[in-house]
């Protein structure tokens, strides 16, 4: 499996303010990222699977939800959270 619980406890741990604080929207944003990153990847070899796509898409929806959300309440927190991880907007 592509994310382990030790992956999964880095990110958190880099990103959140804790290994363990999972319900940041900071931290979750960076586990969506993750996960973006490699269906991404999947999908430039395997061009037709389509429900991996729609999976992207939907991920996608999620992570400019939170991301919404971050700008809505603290704007430097988004900043930092776009350039931490290399998001465009």
């Amino acid at each position: 499996m592509y994310l382990t619980a030790e992956k999964k406890q880095e990110i958190f741990g880099k990103y959140g303010k804790s290994n363990t604080d999972t319900g940041s929207p900071e931290s979750q944003i960076a586990l969506f990222s993750y996960r973006i990153n490699h269906l991404t990847e999947h999908l430039k070899s395997n061009k037709k699977d389509y429900s991996t796509e729609r999976a992207l898409r939907m991920l996608v929806g999620k992570r400019r939800q939170l991301l919404d959300y971050v700008k809505e309440k603290d704007v430097e927190r988004y900043r930092s959270v776009i350039k931490e991880l290399g998001i465009r907007k």
